[in-house]
């Protein structure tokens, strides 16, 4: 009886004990980050995951994936490199696969935003193809965004923009469209 007594008396004690370490959590929205994610000697890595996009020319509608990574030279002011992997579909014809590779120049504005995130503006220039033709294109972007940090060195960012690719330079004819895009850049420390 003593035993059994005991043993209750340990359970009660356990159940207690386990109900009053019942920790709730609600997943964090957001950051006060102020400046240091894009100080100078940090990195970002990250990506578009959802550009969409129109062409004014050939009426065509694209996705596309841009992954990326830059360095902070200066306070805000990022350089680095993107590649562009997409589908596109072309209005009464086959579907086409388009690739590239673009240097980007990203620039934060000051004061513009808030603790917890940050507008940004970022050009590139760089060459695309596809998957019909054997032409390369230059293709350049203009794209304006918000940074909203989630954590410490975590942000999902909005973009919008306008592109512009151009196969043949001796030519007059070129592609332009607008894209909106979706994504997440992750910010890490460097050396100081």
């Amino acid at each position: 009886m003593r035993k059994l007594a005991l043993l209750l008396l340990i359970a009660t004690g356990v159940g207690s004990q386990a109900y009053a370490q019942k920790i709730e959590t609600t997943p964090q929205m957001s950051s006060e980050v102020g400046i240091e994610p894009i100080r100078q000697g940090n990195w970002m890595v990250g990506g578009s995951i959802g550009n969409l996009g129109y062409s004014f020319e050939a009426e065509s509608f694209n996705v596309s994936l841009q992954p990326r990574a830059g360095y902070f030279v200066s306070d805000g002011l990022a350089i680095g490199a993107q590649a562009n992997l997409g589908l596109a579909t072309v209005k009464d014809a086959d579907n086409v696969w388009t690739y590239g590779i673009a240097p980007f120049v990203r620039y934060y504005f000051p004061n513009a935003g808030s603790t917890t995130g940050r507008f940004f503006g970022q050009g590139d220039v760089g060459i695309s193809g596809s998957s019909v033709g054997k032409d390369v294109a230059l293709a350049v972007g203009a794209n304006l965004g918000y940074a909203h940090f989630i954590t410490r060195t975590v942000a999902l960012e909005a973009t919008f923009g306008y592109n512009y690719s151009k196969a043949n330079i001796n030519t007059s004819g070129g592609a332009s469209g607008l894209g909106v895009g979706v994504g997440f850049q992750i910010y890490l420390p460097g050396r100081r």
